[in-house]
C-alpha cells in the first residue's frame, strides 16, 4: 500500500474530515490508476464498516428534503451522534455538471463538528443515486459515524436504488396540495419505513393532520411486510424543530426490531450480494466497450442498426461472438 493511501487510511480512522473527503474523492474517480487506490483503500477499512445506521430520505421536489436533514440531523448531533450526509444532486444530461449546494442549504449540519456533509453528483445514474455511494456509506463508517443519511434527487423511476442500500427508508411528503395520494406511486409508499408530512406548521396545521389521516388510511392497505413493521405516518416541521424527536423515537424501535427478529443481518447480505452483482455488471459493460470501442466495432454496428441493415438481436450475437 504506498503512502497515500496510507495517509488517507490513517485520516479516515483518526475520524479526519478533510482525509475523509479525499478518500470519498478518490473512490469517486474514474482514473484508472485512482480506481486501483480506492480498491486498496476500501479493502483496508472494510473491518471498520458496519456499525452506523444507514437513514435513505427521499421525497417529491419541493419537499424540503435538505432543510430536514439539517433539522434533523442537528437535533442527532445533540443527542450526542456523529451524522454524515451524503447528498446526490441531479447531474446535466448536457454539461454532465452539477450545481453541488447541499451545504449552502444545510447551514448548520455543514458547520457542525460532529457532522459531515458530502453532495455528489448523481452522473446520471437511475434513481438519482451516485455510482459510488456505496463506497462513501463505508468510509463514513470507517470514520465512525454513527447516523449514515444518504439523500436522493427525488422521487423518480427507481428508488429503489437508495431503498436497496440503507437499513430504513424515509419518505417525506407534502400536505395541502390537493389529492395528495395521487402525487406518489404506491409502490415507492411500500417501500417506505416511514411516511413524514413536512412543512406543518402556520397555516398549513389542519391540511397536515388531514393528510396524515389519509396516508394511515392508505398504508393499511398494504400487504404486511416481512419486518413485521407497521408504517407509521407523523407530521414534522423542520423549520419550527417539531415532531423530530418522535421521528428519531421510531427509528429506534424500528432498529431494535430488525435487529431482534434478525431482518437487518438478512437485509445488509442480501444488499451486499446486489452490490456485488451491479458492480460486476458495471466493470464487464466498461471493459467490454474499452475493447470493442478501440477497434471501431461499435460504431459499425451502430452505423448498421441505424440504416436498417443490421436488427439489434443480430448486432449482439456478432458481437458477442467477437
Amino acid at each position: 500500500m504506498d503512502d497515500s493511501i496510507n495517509y488517507l487510511l490513517r485520516g479516515v480512522q483518526q475520524e479526519d474530515r478533510i482525509a475523509l473527503s479525499r478518500a470519498i474523492t478518490l473512490v469517486e474517480s474514474k482514473h484508472p490508476s485512482h480506481q486501483k487506490q480506492a480498491e486498496e483503500l476500501l479493502e483496508a477499512i472494510l473491518p471498520k464498516t458496519g456499525n452506523s445506521f444507514r437513514l435513505g430520505i427521499t421525497g417529491v421536489p419541493g419537499v424540503g428534503k435538505s432543510t430536514f436533514i439539517d433539522a434533523f440531523g442537528s437535533y442527532l448531533t445533540a443527542l450526542g451522534k456523529k451524522v454524515a450526509v451524503l447528498s446526490i444532486d441531479p447531474s446535466s444530461t448536457r454539461t454532465k455538471g452539477s450545481i453541488l449546494g447541499d451545504k449552502t442549504r444545510m447551514e448548520r449540519l455543514s458547520r457542525n463538528p460532529s457532522a459531515f456533509v458530502r453532495p455528489s453528483p448523481s452522473a446520471n445514474q437511475l434513481g438519482g443515486v451516485a455510482q459510488k455511494t456505496r463506497e462513501s456509506i463505508l468510509l463514513c463508517e470507517a470514520a465512525g459515524y454513527d447516523v449514515v443519511i444518504v439523500e436522493t434527487v427525488g422521487v423518480g423511476q427507481s428508488e429503489t436504488a437508495v431503498h436497496d442500500m440503507v437499513d430504513f427508508f424515509l419518505l417525506l411528503m407534502l400536505s395541502g396540495g390537493g389529492d395528495e395520494l395521487q402525487g406518489i406511486k404506491r409502490g415507492i409508499m411500500e417501500m417506505a419505513d416511514m411516511i413524514l408530512i413536512n412543512k406543518v406548521d402556520g397555516e398549513n396545521m389542519k391540511a397536515g393532520a388531514r393528510a396524515k389521516k389519509e396516508y394511515k388510511r392508505a398504508v393499511h392497505l398494504f400487504p404486511e411486510n416481512e419486518k413485521g413493521w407497521n408504517i407509521p405516518v407523523e407530521t414534522v416541521s423542520s423549520t419550527e424543530s417539531r415532531g423530530l424527536s418522535t421521528c428519531w423515537n421510531h427509528m429506534t424501535v424500528y432498529l431494535e426490531k430488525v435487529q431482534g427478529n434478525g431482518y437487518l443481518e438478512k437485509s445488509r447480505s442480501e444488499q451486499t450480494l446486489a452490490w456485488f452483482r451491479e458492480a460486476l455488471r458495471q466493470k464487464l459493460e466498461q471493459d467490454f466497450y474499452e475493447k470493442y470501442g478501440a477497434n471501431g466495432e461499435i460504431n459499425r454496428i451502430i452505423d448498421a442498426i441505424r440504416n436498417g441493415s443490421l436488427s439489434i438481436r443480430s448486432a449482439i450475437s456478432n458481437l458477442l461472438k467477437e
